[in-house]
Parts: structure tokens; C-alpha cells; sequence
């Protein structure tokens, strides 16, 4: 891992992990692999659904025509927040997704206020390293939108969780055929090198 790299973090979030209102099976096992990963960058996104009462994906919500989920990750609610096992850098880019009630937001490229891909670009990151929850929805649109804007995409296979064990596999051989590289945890190495800081035109920090 490089200074060109970041690790992507899709919905590590308690509603997505057992115990959860949308679980996905063993979801809570990719917490310690991506925190064994978060060490060797320099760079981190985590992103979080983070839904309005009135979604238009949940199946509770009549004006709407989606109702494809039961209510999950609610603003404000502790479903909503990540993992407790989750250790999140403290200078990590943190994102949220699907907070317009009236659009459906799979990809933590698919943001309201937020170019993430020209933010990434302009960070100089080349690669992106996705890692979370669940494999056939979140985290393959991840993977398929970072494509489409260019970067070379990792997909982490054993930080990553699927719904159904055929659904899990799919994703992943639909990101391959698309262009992503599917690696384990263990092959991937720490350079040691860690991204420069940048500056704003007030001196400060920017991460």
C-alpha cells in the first residue's frame, strides 16, 4: 500500500450485522479484517447509510413505489451508527449516502453534497481498496462506480460480506469481468509510506 491508495469502508453499520433490521449473514466478521487493513494507508472513506423515517426504499413508506427494505440505518438511530468494533482513523473522510428521501443510493460515490471521485482525484489517489457491506448491493456499486471514474479497484473478498453465499460470489465475478481485482487481506503489503499532508490557502490541514 501506497500513497496512492485509499480503503474504502462501505456500511459498516449496526443495522447491516447481526442483530441488525437488514442483516447480512456474519456481517459483524469484516470488522477485524478491516481494521487490520486501516494501518497500512494513508487515506480512508467510510461511508454510512444514512436514511430520512420516510425513505423511498423502505417498504413502510405508501407514497413511495420502491419499498424494496424494511426501515434500516434511520438517521440519528443506533442501527444507523457504525459497528462499535469498528476503528475509524481519526482523520477519515466519513460519508453519507441516501439521505434524500426521494432517491435510492447504493455507491458511497452517489452523494448529495460531495464529488467524492474529483475529491479522491485531487488527493492524487489512484487505486481504491473496497472493503464492508453487503457484497450484491453497496459495495459492488462502490466498486463499479470508482471504475467508471477511473481508478484501479481492489476488492477485498475477506473483508467483504454477502447476503447469500451465491450472491457473494456473482458480485464478485460481475466486479471482476468489469475490470476490479479481487485480493485477499493477506496479500496485501504496507509500504511504509504514508501521503504528505496538503494545506488549504489558510494553512490548515486538509485530510
Amino acid at each position: 500500500m501506497g500513497t496512492k491508495d485509499v480503503l474504502i469502508v462501505v456500511d459498516v453499520q449496526n443495522d447491516f450485522c447481526p442483530g441488525g433490521s437488514l442483516p447480512v449473514p456474519h456481517g459483524d466478521e469484516v470488522v477485524p479484517v478491516i481494521n487490520r487493513l486501516a494501518p497500512m494507508f494513508g487515506r480512508w472513506v467510510y461511508t454510512r447509510d444514512w436514511h430520512p423515517p420516510n425513505h423511498v426504499s423502505f417498504s413502510d413508506t405508501p407514497q413511495y413505489r420502491d419499498g424494496s427494505w424494511p426501515p434500516h440505518c434511520v438517521q440519528g438511530t443506533p442501527g444507523a451508527a457504525w459497528h462499535p468494533g469498528l476503528e475509524i482513523p481519526a482523520n477519515a473522510i466519513l460519508v453519507s449516502k441516501g439521505d434524500n428521501p426521494q432517491r435510492e443510493a447504493y455507491s458511497g460515490f452517489q452523494l448529495e453534497n460531495m464529488d467524492l471521485a474529483e475529491f479522491l482525484r485531487a488527493q492524487q489517489v489512484e487505486r481504491v481498496f473496497v472493503t464492508g457491506l453487503a457484497a450484491e448491493y453497496c459495495v459492488k456499486q462502490t466498486a463499479l462506480d470508482a471504475l467508471k471514474e477511473g481508478f484501479a479497484v481492489y476488492v477485498v473478498s475477506d473483508a467483504v460480506r454477502g447476503i447469500t453465499e451465491e450472491g457473494f460470489q456473482a458480485a464478485l465475478a460481475e466486479l471482476e469481468q468489469a475490470g476490479a481485482v479481487i485480493v485477499r487481506s493477506d496479500h496485501l503489503v504496507d509500504s511504509g509510506e504514508r501521503p504528505a499532508p496538503a494545506y488549504d490557502e489558510h494553512g490548515h490541514p486538509i485530510h
